[in-house]
């Protein structure tokens, strides 16, 4: 069996409990960095833990980064600018999104539309610690709509807790092509030995799922190695500290609202005009790394993303392994 044979195999064992399961997670931020050039990551986030239960449901986020991964053919389309240091990775990531009443079988118009995305992402995490900045690229292709498996996870789930079932996934946003490229850029501003880090960062995305751009910042407070800093230098065994990360976004689609770019046959989506073109969010979390162990408490805040919506609150945990 191939290393790509193995990592699938790998991928499919770890998402089968889940892919009835179900918010898309960005782990490729320096607040969230990994001093190897291999790990393991394991993401699950859930409005529970802002006490909430519309607009995002659950999502999935299993990451893989390994030097081998740099003969994945997908990776040749990626941006790998001479003289970084290079990190390559794999992640599977399942999300769902329902409106407000998700008990009701009648359109909710309105509200969100009920939606579900299931998509491989392919990334290089590229630094130069030198000048102190970050070139982030992803390529991520997948599905929306009923074969992401969205309703049966919310249902799955709610029949064997204490919550009602849903009954209105027969209304998502019917089966399209996802493909999205992605390109981040992070740059060091200011920094207090390796207790205080200030980086400004910028985000464009285009494709058929998603397409946006932002500009934010990001602080990051407590113990830690500098994000920055070359893998070649050995870091600090313990970690622990705080991060923010505001950012305005500038909306220009959004498949999980507005329905897919190829089939225009969903029951219900949101009209355009009714998107909201900027949206304000902010992400803030606590990050203990201790040797090669990883946890991360997070939460996020988002405006509303159309216009008779709600602003959004959710949050998650995180857990990896380096090695």
């Amino acid at each position: 069996m191939t290393f790509y044979q193995k990592f699938f195999a790998f991928i499919a064992l770890m998402i089968s409990p889940f892919s009835t399961w179900a918010q898309a997670v960005d782990n490729n931020g320096l607040e969230r960095n990994i001093h190897n050039d291999g790990y393991f990551r394991f993401n699950y986030g859930n409005d529970y833990f802002t006490a909430t239960d519309y607009y995002l449901t659950q999502t999935i986020f299993i990451e893989f980064v390994h030097p081998g991964l740099r003969r994945f053919p997908l990776m040749k389309l990626l941006i790998r600018p001479a003289k970084y240091e290079m990190k390559y990775g794999l992640a599977a990531e399942h999300n769902g999104y329902t409106p407000t009443d998700y008990v009701s079988p009648q359109i909710l118009y309105g509200d969100r539309p009920f939606a579900a995305t299931l998509s491989l992402k392919t990334f290089v995490i590229a630094t130069d610690a030198e000048k102190k900045q970050r070139i982030s690229s992803s390529l991520s292709t997948g599905i929306i709509g009923p074969g992401a498996g969205g309703g049966e996870m919310q249902t799955y789930i709610h029949e064997h807790t204490p919550n009602a079932v849903p009954h209105g996934w027969h209304n998502q946003i019917v089966n399209d092509v996802v493909v999205n490229y992605q390109l981040a850029y992070e740059k060091q501003v200011m920094a207090l030995s390796d207790y205080i880090n200030v980086a400004a960062s910028g985000m464009a995305r285009a494709g058929t799922l998603s397409d946006k751009a932002n500009v934010g910042l990001t602080v990051m407070v407590g113990v830690f190695n500098n994000p920055f800093q070359s893998i070649a230098i050995k870091g600090r065994r313990f970690q622990l500290y705080l991060y923010d990360h505001p950012e305005v976004n500038a909306i220009a689609y959004d498949a999980t609202l507005q329905g897919g770019v190829f089939n225009g046959t969903s029951p219900y989506t949101i009209s355009g005009a009714d998107v909201t073109r900027v949206v304000f969010r902010n992400n803030w979390g606590v990050v203990l790394q201790f040797h090669k162990l990883y946890l991360e408490y997070y939460q996020s805040y988002m405006t509303k993303e159309f216009r008779t919506g709600m602003d959004m609150h959710n949050g998650g945990i995180q857990i990896g392994f380096g090695f």
